[in-house]
């Protein structure tokens, strides 16, 4: 296994420096220098490039989450101090004593039980599989361990925290991940509903509101560092899930404009125009308009970046990673293009910008018919038929666009090169999940989509359905599993009806909930990401450490378990020896790029 990982890193690192972007597009670029927001300590300036060269800590995280123990002035009077007295050359030693004089990991969030958390909600009632009704009490249980509330200093001193207050309590995704990230929002409030806790959805909907209200949109998480960028545009969608629940209208009429200016910000801010087939039309794309090193992340971005050797290239390539980050993908081999406008190259060579996603056109597809159902439902007439009319645009554009009839499935398109990128990706089948297609025709979708799942062999993979099948060492590639794709399959597959289809779905969603239960046992722990080969084994990879909690994680187990383990489609007695077969062999399983 050493022998191989060290021919892979040796691959990669020729592919590195022999291949480079396709072409650069002004059209995705930034006229200037663009920083990540106007914080002279997390943001942009000396203090920050110095501290995260010197890497005083694993992970570049770390410094960024710290708070400043005296005002943003004097942190920045005593390190230019430091820099006079060193003559801008500080020693590691220094940085640290600087650091540990001037900030401190502070109790910037406190504990916090939600006041509407249940124990035992209805769903365990639903569930007649004793074993699988403990996992989801036991699921259930982990929601006040993740729950947090911001704490008083920061909302009295802002500038000192990268940390932005927000109103309401929220559950956090566990492990690094202190904050709110914005679609991992969608699947935790998908599992709060399911237990019960409608109250605390609320909440974490009206954090992401008030987001919008201040900053215009939703940004990537709940740090001043992310203010350069959002992520998949779910908040309408959490929204709906809500409003299913609840039938609230008094919270939709006292909210919808903020809803519409989110929807309203991704058309503007978010859109390109091109070509295909002559026809000429605008779609979503990923793009940060910051083009310097992500804060979080800001020693792994410059070694990344390092192989450009002009300011331009550096700067794209900068860009390049934000808006990867912006995809929720962060990162794959999604995004990445060699001199052939193919994948097979590493991160260097990233260029998120330049896709036009499936997903992304997908949700807002979906986003945008549901803010015009919301209209209707306060008699808003013209603006309900504004949202239908841009949503039965989008679905077309999405069928012309990102559709192969022949494979019967959707990709991401290339407007660069005007072709496909005919590769598999859980977020190919994000428009069935979306029903972001011709819904006359479901059942024939759902038999395409289901003969595309099988001829790829991709129910081979016991452990859960694999992000890729390009295993390059990026985590949303071979061989992890994450959660939100694993719902986006099975649920879109399950929406169509058709009867090949809803056997995958229910296959893939047992061997789901059996690897996260095996896992679970093995661990005491639930994981953000899991391994499609070995079961219940979790996921690697990346740019840290594998993570416990997990909050998304934990939501789509209880949605699935609702759909599949409880009445009619109970799956408690599927077989699955099959599983344990296939674990004596997994590593021969792993295909490589």
């Amino acid at each position: 296994m050493l022998q191989l990982w060290a021919v892979t890193v040796l691959f990669h690192y020729i592919l590195s420096v022999n291949s480079k972007p396709a072409s650069f597009s002004a059209r995705y670029g930034c006229a200037d220098e663009a920083q990540s927001c106007d914080s002279e300590v997390y943001c942009q300036g000396r203090l920050l490039d110095t501290v995260q060269r010197a890497r005083i800590y694993p992970d570049s995280k770390t410094f960024v989450d710290l708070n400043q123990i005296n005002n943003e002035d004097v942190t920045l009077e005593n390190f230019n101090s430091l820099m006079r007295e060193t003559n801008n050359t500080p020693s590691k030693e220094q940085i640290q004593n600087f650091v540990s004089k001037n900030f401190e990991n502070s109790k910037e969030m406190e504990e916090w039980t939600p006041p509407d958390f249940t124990p035992s909600p209805g769903l365990l009632d639903k569930i007649h599989d004793k074993e699988m009704r403990r996992f989801a009490s036991d699921l259930v249980a982990i929601w006040p361990t993740l729950g947090r509330k911001i704490s008083k200093p920061v909302f009295e001193k802002p500038r000192q925290y990268s940390l932005i207050g927000v109103p309401n309590g929220i559950i956090i995704p566990g492990g690094r991940f202190k904050e709110f990230y914005y679609w991992d929002t969608y699947w935790i409030i998908e599992g709060l509903l399911l237990s019960d806790m409608k109250d605390t959805a609320r909440g974490m909907i009206e954090n992401l509101l008030y987001m919008v209200d201040k900053y215009g949109f939703v940004p990537n998480g709940g740090r001043v560092y992310y203010l350069n960028r959002s992520q998949p545009p779910l908040l309408t969608l959490m929204a709906r899930k809500y409003m299913a629940s609840t039938n609230d209208n008094e919270w939709l009429k006292k909210n919808i404009a903020l809803l519409d200016r989110e929807l309203t910000y991704w058309l503007e801010k978010k859109t390109i125009t091109f070509q295909k087939n002559g026809v000429t039309y605008e779609m979503a794309h990923y793009i940060s308009e910051s083009n310097t090193p992500r804060p979080e992340s800001y020693y792994e971005d410059i070694v990344t970046c390092s192989y450009f050797a002009t300011g331009p290239e550096k700067e794209h390539c900068y860009q390049g990673l934000k808006s990867g980050a912006e995809t929720g993908w962060d990162f794959s081999s999604r995004w990445l293009f060699d001199d052939k406008g193919e994948t097979r190259t590493n991160l260097t060579h990233i260029d998120a910008q330049r896709v036009i996603p499936v997903d992304l056109n997908a949700f807002l597809c979906k986003a945008f018919l549901t803010l015009s159902e919301f209209y209707t439902t306060l008699n808003d007439v013209e603006n309900s038929i504004k949202w239908n009319e841009k949503s039965k645009i989008w679905l077309k554009s999405i069928e012309d666009v990102l559709y192969d009839p022949i494979d019967g499935i959707w990709y991401d398109y290339d407007p660069e090169l005007s072709k496909w990128r005919k590769l598999f990706y859980p977020s190919n089948f994000a428009p069935l999940w979306a029903e972001s297609y011709n819904l006359g025709l479901r059942q024939e979708y759902g038999r395409k989509a289901a003969e595309y799942f099988t001829k790829l062999k991709i129910d081979d993979f016991r452990g859960g359905i694999p992000t890729s099948l390009d295993d390059n060492n990026e985590q949303w590639d071979l061989p992890n599993a994450w959660p939100p794709l694993q719902e986006i399959v099975i649920l879109g597959l399950w929406k169509t009806r058709d009867r090949q289809a809803r056997r995958i779905a229910k296959q893939s969603a047992h061997r789901w909930i059996k690897a996260n239960l095996r896992g679970f046992k093995q661990e005491n722990a639930m994981f953000e990401k899991y391994d499609a080969i070995e079961v219940g084994r979790y996921g690697g990879g990346g740019e840290y450490e594998v993570q416990k909690g997990f909050g998304w994680t934990n939501g789509v187990a209880l949605n699935l378990i609702n759909m599949f383990y409880t009445g009619r489609q109970n799956l408690t007695n599927i077989d699955d020896t099959d599983d344990q077969i296939y674990n004596k062999d997994a590593n021969s399983k792993r295909r490589k790029s």
